[in-house]
């Protein structure tokens, strides 16, 4: 199965300052995650800078990065697929993905895939039903409309359910929470 195509509309500014759409049409930036079948990404916008140039007509969707550039932004959608005998290649996946916050031993007892980013991350989930996983042990299950704000935190998404779930999410470089020693 394929991620269905995803409509993306990009706004923006002509020459004399009248707001107009600078790109309407599907994403291209789609990658079905390797090691991870069924798992799709489209990378729809991303930024280098905080504040934001707005002043760029340019495409900013780009080849999928897991992680946002220092004080960058990500926008994707995301597509997880039911894990009822899946097996998943982390080491591929993470690579796949380009990655710079692989699991690491000392969580990945609770689920192959749980990592940490430095990065506050807000979902939404669109479709489909998600557990999220958390290095003590908590979880939540997520529904369709639910949001999380993921803040550095080590975690896992798992799908537990019979139907691809799909999220929406941004990701906002950020500080090592001073707690893991990263003041």
């Amino acid at each position: 199965m394929t991620q269905p195509e995803i409509r993306r509309i990009v706004t923006g500014h002509l020459p004399n300052g009248d707001a107009t759409i600078l790109f309407d049409g599907i994403a291209k930036e789609v990658l079905e995650v390797p090691g991870w079948t069924g798992s799709w990404v489209t990378e729809l916008w991303a930024t280098d800078e905080c504040p934001v140039d707005l002043d760029s007509s340019e495409d900013r969707a780009r080849p999928m990065r897991h992680d946002p550039t220092p004080q960058g932004t990500l926008f994707r959608i995301v597509e997880v697929p039911p894990e009822n005998g899946l097996t998943i290649d982390t080491d591929a996946a993470f690579a796949g993905v380009g990655s710079t916050n692989r699991p690491d031993e000392s969580y990945t007892s609770k689920h192959p895939s749980m990592h940490r980013t430095d990065s506050v991350d807000f979902l939404v989930v669109i479709s489909g039903e998600m557990t999220m996983l958390m290095e003590d042990g908590t979880e939540a299950r997520l529904r369709p409309g639910d949001c999380v704000i993921q803040q550095g935190t080590a975690h896992a998404w798992v799908n537990r359910g019979t139907e691809p779930c799909v999220l929406a999410a941004v990701l906002v470089d950020a500080r090592p929470p001073a707690v893991l020693g990263n003041a």
